[in-house]
């Protein structure tokens, strides 16, 4: 597959391609803060309906597509989706999040999880990715979404979200044995479900590996990366031309670590300066981030001058624009607007000069 300049502007970023401006899409871009998105919550309470019903799940990915034309179109989803796919089960409550109802703590339970198929146990992915494609052409990129083994082994053992992390702490440190066996079939399952995600139609995808940043760097290097790299690896295998993002929430400490996954690109969050995190990562290594979703709260002009700060810290080669985590549900959907208007009038070579 060569690169075609006809490829969309955030595939061509991702895959090293100097472009004239950085390509932008928000992360959670679909979501609370816009009416729309409440709307239809009304309609549809339940938000495994909203990401699991092929038509709902199409107009939810689509609403900020309609709204923005972002670059990147991210499927509507969640990373424990695939979970009762293994045989967790799980729900997901309003507000709250995940939640497990058996929370994985045994060797017998971790002996009964079995493999994940995509086809039969996630038929609503393929309708989803392949009506975005089909909507969004080559005028957009349809990206993928997983979340990683070190988050989703947090949420099974867990059962819920968590301030301290201690259960799985405790696991990881008392009988880590049992806890790598977890993480390891979820590597295997995560990369079959990325593989799936690109063969329906996914450009690029991104993992979300959101409760690693609990980790201190040694930790991080024994019951996170291994297994990001475990998933990387696989999926390069099968498809080495998909580029591979990876998010780490508060990766401020383990950043240079995010670099030895595999990832094509590192997720960048607001606590590192772009310029730092440029020079921390090496010109190799390509970056997406990082304004404070909070920036989205001022004027109009302090929205202005942080995009060009962090277009112009980050350079003219390798840079996806983006919010260092979530668009924050009670932002103004006008600023939003802003957001996009004013990162796709950019002209890079202009900043950085």
């Amino acid at each position: 597959m060569g690169v075609s300049s006809t490829a969309p502007h955030l595939l061509r970023a991702a895959r090293g391609e100097i472009v004239d401006r950085p390509p932008v899409w928000m992360m959670r871009q679909a979501g609370r803060y816009m009416k729309a998105y409440r709307d239809l919550r009304e309609k549809y309470p339940s938000f495994r309906d909203r990401s699991e019903i092929p038509e709902v799940a199409i107009e939810v990915s689509l609403q900020p597509w309609k709204a923005f034309q972002p670059d990147g179109v991210i499927l509507f989803s969640d990373i424990v989706t695939p979970l009762p796919g293994l045989g967790i089960d799980m729900d997901i409550a309003e507000g709250k999040g995940p939640i497990i109802h058996s929370p994985i703590r045994t060797q017998a339970q971790i002996d009964s999880l079995h493999d994940l198929d995509p086809e039969a146990a996630l038929p609503f992915i393929k309708p989803i990715l392949q009506a975005l494609r089909q909507e969004v052409g080559n005028k957009s990129t349809v990206l993928g979404f997983v979340g990683a083994p070190w988050t989703l082994a947090a949420y099974a053992v867990e059962g819920k979200g968590s301030k301290t992390y201690s259960i799985i702490k405790n696991l990881a440190f008392s009988d880590p044995a049992i806890l790598h066996q977890l993480l390891t079939k979820l590597a295997d399952a995560i990369a079959i479900y990325a593989r799936y995600q690109i063969d329906c139609g996914a450009q690029v995808v991104q993992m979300f590996d959101s409760w690693a940043g609990q980790l201190s760097p040694q930790d991080y290097d024994t019951f996170a990366l291994p297994y990001q790299r475990r998933v990387f690896q696989q999926v390069k295998q099968t498809h080495p031309d998909t580029p591979l993002i990876l998010l780490v929430s508060g990766s401020a400490g383990v950043l240079e670590r995010m670099a030895q996954s595999g990832a094509d690109i590192v997720t960048v969050d607001w606590a590192v300066d772009m310029a730092d995190a440029r020079a921390r990562l090496g010109k190799h290594v390509k970056v997406q981030g990082n304004l404070d979703p909070g920036v989205l709260y001022g004027s109009k002009e302090f929205i202005r001058d942080r995009i060009y700060d962090t277009v112009r810290k980050a350079g003219n080669w390798g840079h996806i624009l983006n919010l260092g985590h979530g668009v924050l549900p009670d932002t103004p959907e006008e600023n939003v607007a802003f957001f996009f208007e004013t990162a796709k009038q950019l002209s890079t070579a202009a900043l950085v000069s």
